[in-house]
């Protein structure tokens, strides 16, 4: 973690989804923890459409931390994808744990998003 961003926590729903921000001067990283299920789902989807209000150019997930995503998670993170495609920012992903990127295989989504090896890597 670069030591230029700020940080604040969106949300912690219960004991299942923790959601930190850090803003970076070209990037804003949203820190994942834990499980993104159908709890979890719409915290994730008004972080990144607050994120996106700010047109920040680049949007990190970062799944380093997350161990767990169901299909509501996994929608919420393509919906963004698409709305990335259609708009003035960038959306990229850290691999999650196996089973996070289990998902993304089964689903057929992997090739199609954008995997960097950490929220601070260098986007082209």
């Amino acid at each position: 973690m670069s030591s230029g961003g700020n940080i604040h926590v969106v949300e912690h729903v219960g004991e299942h989804l923790g959601i930190d921000v850090r803003n970076e001067p070209d990037r804003v990283v949203l820190e994942l923890h834990g499980e993104l299920d159908l709890l979890g789902a719409p915290t994730l989807e008004g972080a990144i459409e607050g994120v996106e209000a700010g047109s920040p150019g680049i949007v990190v997930l970062d799944l380093q931390d997350l161990q767990f995503v169901d299909s509501a998670g996994l929608r919420v993170i393509l919906a963004a994808h698409e709305r990335s495609q259609r708009s003035d920012w960038n959306l990229a992903l850290t691999r999650g744990s196996e089973q996070v990127q289990r998902l993304f295989t089964i689903a057929g989504v992997g090739d199609h998003l954008r995997i960097i090896g950490s929220p601070d890597e260098l986007l082209v």
